[in-house]
This record gives structure tokens, C-alpha cells and sequence, in this order.
């Protein structure tokens, strides 16, 4: 999950550079300074809000140079650094490079005014992951920095060599897309073939021609390679010897890579540049090759005529579908019923309300999809990506959908004002937590790290907010007397329902993002440490915990004394809750699972980053049937009460009608 970045208050003071501005200063007076953002070397970028638009807050981010060097030639090359950064930055115009606002100068410091970015920089999201990342998540940034490295490389009449790609200068934002920055030694060039400068760059990730002071487009693909290669095997070419790739294959420290997609990056850092693709389309084509879909193995025939089914990896179910394609599901016994394209990757959970499928969408929307034909009914804007799904509040004939723009809203469902507001509630971070909807009551964290509880018949009114030191990416779990949430501290805390403490539980070591369910006085939550931990509602002991292979996002299910949850190391484990946690069976897919099972039929169902929807035997952890999608699935499906059709989301953008 992408998530706010945390601005601390004054800073301490850093050899070679001073933090200069204070929280509340303003500049050229209209730039309020509100946090700091990053210290360096020759200055410090700060966060302010633009006070020229009263009426909304409107982020930017100020960077500051200071001219501290007492070196004449070097203070001049700074500064001309800083101002060819501040050039080129105001020249371009793609949606993966930072606007610049404004520029100027006071005294010995300058200043540059760009575009806000709310999000994590490659190496954070790195250091903060324990397992390997999602490997369709790398190959989406992949192609997404192969689009902004062609339009720089085809910047006329001089193409723009970045020369500093690396995890840190590459940003993930709120929507899940990459954004590069810190241009300042990028540069154009007179002469594509043979630039001769300085060396620069960053030792690991710069190509072996730039330590010679050779500058072009090339090197920007080995650099990308070597990003592209840390983010895939964890290994910081930094601290390993410069050029020795084969020393350290993906192939071998992350087998999950398929070997199609190893060829191209292994290619792109060839040690000769002619061995190379000699541009990012060439290599953003390779990559997308890689990506095309195989031939469907043919069925061979029984005598009399007719498939056998089952046989061969895939079976061929349904008629055509209307458009004349034909879908395709293992095992042969699920089959499409519908699917709705919308704007943007769907990770959220949809919900099922009066024929109607309501699913948050990253393009800012709540969608509304009539659930007979996956039709269009109407959506309903927010100013941020959606992650969480929607609560129903029947006896208003309300949905509540919490957003990344700080909002919870509170939308109509039907009659003349379907798909408008009827109220929102404001806090002070991302919403990333689900409501639950309990007691007159909506309960949600935020990334503020707040607890809310917003009385509902008064227009979301805060009855109170109570601080929970970290942010909260849970859904509460709710009794009759208890608020049970999750933090990504680690720490998990049940509050009375006056908001009052009634204890916490320190055990987790690392992010409690799982949402707690609570069964039979016991509450049961997963921790990205790898643990499921059972714990007393009323007390908070902790009564036992089982370690499974890998960190623990997704909520659990529970059947009769089984528990089911889904696992980063790409299994779907069964516990028995009788047994402090026995494992009766796991099940294995191709990728992580974050999705939060469904059951029906004597079966679950649920998504995993491998693309694929599964259904699989509750008794046996045999699998019925799975259905392929184009992209990672973090969806949870939905299956409304006496029906046989599922609905889940997938990174495809697409929201799918599933016939069980």
C-alpha cells in the first residue's frame, strides 16, 4: 500500500547543512511552511501549503539551496546545477515528472517551488517490505519509467540524459504510479554519440561509461536495469562490486521472476553499451512481448465427438461472450458472467447492495454496477485514491467510502440524488481504513493516526477521535462493547465504546495492516512479522500464535473452528483454531495473497497477485476451479447471500461477474 510521508517536526541540525526555515514561516508570502521533507547536503526540501489558495489546501514542495560552499568554482557549480535543474524541469510536461510552480531567490539561499508528491521514494517501500516484491508491481514500474526515459531521450532539438536513476530518485505516488525525481545533474546533450564530462552519477546503479564522464541515453537503461534488479532480489548494488551482475542472478535469489523478463533485464546491463536496446521503447517493447499471451492448448477430442473436460492445463467453458471472445477457466467450471472496465486498478473490495455492485476504484471513484449485466449506473468522485471498500447504512440508504483525500463521504444510493453526497467527514491523513458501521456509529482509522468514531444520523460528526501513535490501515473489528484495532506500529488496541482504552497488545514486531475478526471472545489478527495471533477480547492476553511462511496482509476467514487466511508466500492456509493454530492445509499459488476469502459452496474463494481468482475445497484445500485475470488481484470478492455469482477487482482495472 502506498502511504502518506511523515513530516517531523524541527529536525536536528546536519554537518554541511542547516534546516534555515521554521515551521509557520512564510515565503514570498504566500508559501507557509508545514513540515520537513528531506535534509541534504547543500540544503533541505520542506512541505508548504500554497496560501494563494485559501479555500482548499493545496500542498507543494519547496526546495532549498544553500550557497554555503566556500569555494568559489564549486558555490558556481551548484548553483548552475540548481538552475539547469529548475530549466529542464520547466520545460517538460509528462505526467511521471514534478511541475516546477515557481523559482526565486532570497539572500545566499534559492528556491525552487514544485509539485507535492504524496508518496514513498522505491528504497523506502523497499526497506519497510520483508519478502520480495509483488513481481507484476516492479514490471508495471518498469514499463511506466521506460515511457518517461523515452521522452526524455526524444526531447528535441537536445535529448535529456537523466544519469541518476536509482530507488531513492523514483517515487511511487497515491495512485500507485512512479514519478522521477531530484533532476539536478540531469542534462542535455549536443552530441548523442560521445559527451564527455565528469564522472557522476550514484556507484552501483551508473553504467561503466559514466565513470569515464561518457554521458547517453544508453546509460540511462543499464541504470534502470540496476534499479530494476534491487527492487526484484533485494540486493543493493552499492554495497557489491561494481559490474558483477552475473555474481548475484534474479534467476537464483527470486525465483518468482520468470525467466522472459530476466533476459531483458539482464540485457539492459550489458557491459558494452552496443549490447544494450539502444532506447527505452526498445526495451519498454521487449518487456511487453514478454507479457503476450499464449496460445490456449488445444483440447483433444473423445471418440463420439466432444471435448474431454479437464484434460490439458485449461478447459474451454461458456458460449461466446457477447463481442465474440470466449473466456477461459482451469477445470472448466466457472465461467464469466460479465466484466466492467473502469479507469484505474481496482484493490478495494466491491459490495453488493439491492442489485446494485458499489467497488472503490484508484481513478478517485466509488462506481456504481448494475449487477445483472455489469452496466454503467452512475460514480461518484473523490479527490483521492479509493483502497477501502464501502459500508452500507441501509436504514439511510447511504454507502460510506473512506479516500486518500482525508475524506470519509457519505453518498446516497438511490432516488433523485443516487451518486451525490450527503455528507463528509474530515481528518488529517489518507483514509486507508474500511468503516465499520456499528452502534449509530462509523468506526475508521486514519493514517493520521487516529481512531475515529462519526455518529452517522449527524452527518458524520466526530463523537471522538482518540490518537493510536501510528497510522490505522485496519477495519475495526466491533462488539458489543469493544473497538479492536491495528496499527502499523505493530501494536493492536481495543477501546471501549466511549473511546476509552481498555488495552494494548505489543506482540506484533511489525505492522498490523490484517483486519482483526473477532470469534467466540477471542480476536484473530495477522501481523507483517509473519505471525496470526490469537488474543482475549476481554483482557488483551494473548492466548497463543502461529508463524506462517510470510507477512500478513490480507483478513481472515473463519468456518466452524477453521480459520483461513491468505499469506505473502503465496499460500492460503487453514488453521485450526482448536489446535493453537495447527496448519491442516495449505494451498499454493504463484503469487502473494492479500485478498481476504469468501465462502460458498463448501468452498472458498479469493485473488492472489498471480493474476488469478481460485476456488478451493474448504475440507481438502483441493482446487475446483481458477479463473485468469491480466493483472494482480488484492480485491476480496463479494458473494451476496443466496447467490451463485462472485464480484472481485483486479489491477487489470477490470470488475469482474464470476459464476461460482
Amino acid at each position: 500500500m502506498v502511504e502518506t510521508q511523515k513530516f517531523p517536526g524541527e529536525p536536528k541540525r546536519q554537518q554541511g547543512s542547516d534546516v534555515t526555515l521554521q515551521i509557520g514561516s512564510v515565503l514570498q508570502g504566500r508559501y507557509r511552511i508545514q513540515g520537513v521533507l528531506g535534509v541534504g547536503g547543500m540544503g533541505s526540501v520542506y512541505l508548504a501549503r500554497d496560501m494563494n489558495f485559501p479555500e482548499v489546501v493545496r500542498h507543494v514542495a519547496v526546495k532549498e539551496m544553500l550557497y554555503i560552499a566556500t569555494d568559489a568554482a564549486t558555490r558556481e557549480t551548484y548553483l548552475k546545477n540548481f538552475e539547469r535543474e529548475a530549466g529542464l524541469l520547466a520545460e517538460l510536461s509528462h505526467p511521471a515528472i514534478p511541475k516546477i510552480h515557481d523559482r526565486f531567490s532570497i539572500r545566499d539561499r534559492a528556491y525552487l517551488i514544485m509539485e507535492y508528491i504524496n508518496g514513498r521514494d522505491l528504497e523506502t517501500i523497499l526497506n519497510q517490505v520483508p519478502d520480495f516484491l509483488p513481481f507484476d508491481m516492479v514490471r508495471k514500474w518498469t514499463l511506466e519509467l521506460c515511457d518517461v526515459l523515452t521522452y526524455l531521450h526524444n526531447q528535441k532539438p537536445e535529448p535529456i540524459v537523466f544519469r541518476d536513476m536509482k530507488p531513492s530518485n523514483v517515487m511511487v505516488d497515491a495512485h500507485g504510479n512512479v514519478r522521477l525525481i531530484d533532476f539536478g545533474i540531469a542534462k542535455k546533450l549536443q552530441n548523442i554519440d560521445a559527451k564527455k564530462g565528469t564522472q557522476i552519477g550514484t556507484e552501483g546503479y551508473s553504467p561503466p561509461e559514466q565513470y569515464h564522464g561518457e554521458s547517453t541515453p544508453v546509460g540511462d537503461i543499464y541504470a534502470l536495469g540496476a534499479t530494476v534488479h534491487h527492487l526484484l532480489t533485494k540486493r543493493d548494488p552499492r554495497l557489491e562490486s561494481p559490474f558483477s551482475w552475473d555474481a548475484r542472478p534474479i534467476a537464483q535469489i527470486n525465483p518468482n521472476v520468470p525467466e522472459d523478463f530476466v533476459r531483458v533485464i539482464d540485457r539492459s546491463l550489458a557491459y558494452n553499451p552496443l549490447d544494450r536496446y539502444q532506447s527505452a521503447a526498445e526495451m519498454k517493447a521487449a518487456i511487453e512481448e514478454t507479457m503476450a499471451p499464449k496460445a490456449p492448448v488445444a483440447i483433444p477430442a473423445r471418440a463420439g465427438g466432444g471435448s474431454a473436460p479437464g484434460t490439458g492445463p485449461r478447459a474451454q467453458i461458456g458460449a461466446s461472450m457477447p463481442g465474440g471472445t470466449q473466456e477461459w477457466a482451469e477445470g472448466g467450471l466457472s465461467q464469466l458472467v460479465w466484466k466492467h472496465r473502469c479507469e484505474d486498478e481496482i484493490r478495494a473490495a466491491p459490495l453488493y447492495y439491492r442489485n446494485v455492485v458499489y467497488v472503490g476504484v484508484y481513478d478517485n471513484n466509488l462506481y456504481a454496477i448494475n449487477s445483472a449485466d455489469g452496466s454503467f449506473v452512475w460514480k461518484y468522485p473523490t479527490e483521492g485514491g479509493i483502497a477501502t471498500a464501502p459500508s452500507v447504512v441501509p436504514e439511510l440508504n447511504i454507502a460510506l467510502i473512506a479516500s486518500e483525500d482525508r475524506l470519509l463521504h457519505a453518498v446516497h444510493l438511490g432516488g433523485d440524488r443516487a451518486g451525490r453526497v450527503a455528507w463528509t467527514t474530515q481528518t488529517n491523513g489518507p483514509i486507508r481504513s474500511t468503516p465499520t458501521v456499528e452502534h449509530g456509529h462509523a468506526f475508521f482509522g486514519s493514517d493520521d493516526g487516529h481512531l475515529y468514531a462519526a455518529r452517522i444520523l449527524a452527518e458524520g460528526r466526530i463523537s471522538w477521535k482518540k490518537n493510536c501513535n501510528s497510522p490505522v490501515r485496519s477495519r475495526p473489528a466491533v462488539t458489543e462493547d469493544r473497538i479492536i484495532v491495528g496499527t502499523d506500529s505493530g501494536e493492536v488496541i481495543a477501546f471501549d465504546l466511549a473511546g476509552e482504552v481498555k488495552w494494548r497488545c505489543t506482540k506484533a514486531k511489525r505492522a498490523v495492516i490484517s483486519s482483526p475478526v473477532v470469534h467466540e471472545q477471542i480476536v484473530y489478527y495477522g501481523s507483517l512479522d509473519a505471525h496470526l495471533y490469537a488474543v482475549d477480547v476481554k483482557s488483551g492476553f494473548v492466548s497463543w500464535r502461529a508463524r506462517l511462511g510470510g507477512s500478513l496482509v490480507g483478513g481472515s476467514l473463519i468456518i466452524g473452528r477453521t480459520l483461513y487466511i491468505g499469506c505473502a508466500d503465496g499460500h492460503m492456509y487453514a488453521l485450526d483454531l482448536s489446535a493453537n493454530g495447527r496448519v491442516l492445509w495449505k494451498f499454493k499459488t504463484d503469487g502473494q495473497i492479500v485478498s481476504t476469502p469468501a465462502f460458498a459452496n463448501g468452498a472458498i474463494y479469493f485473488g492472489s497477485a498471480d493474476g488469478h481468482v481460485y476456488c478451493v475445497d474448504i475440507k481438502k484445500g483441493q482446487l475446483r476451479w481458477k479463473y485468469e485475470t491480466s493483472g494482480p488481484i488484492t480485491s476480496s470478492p463479494c458473494i451476496p447471500e443466496n447467490s451463485n455469482v462472485l464480484y472481485i477487482g483486479s489491477n487489470d482495472r477490470n470488475l469482474y461477474a464470476l459464476r461460482l
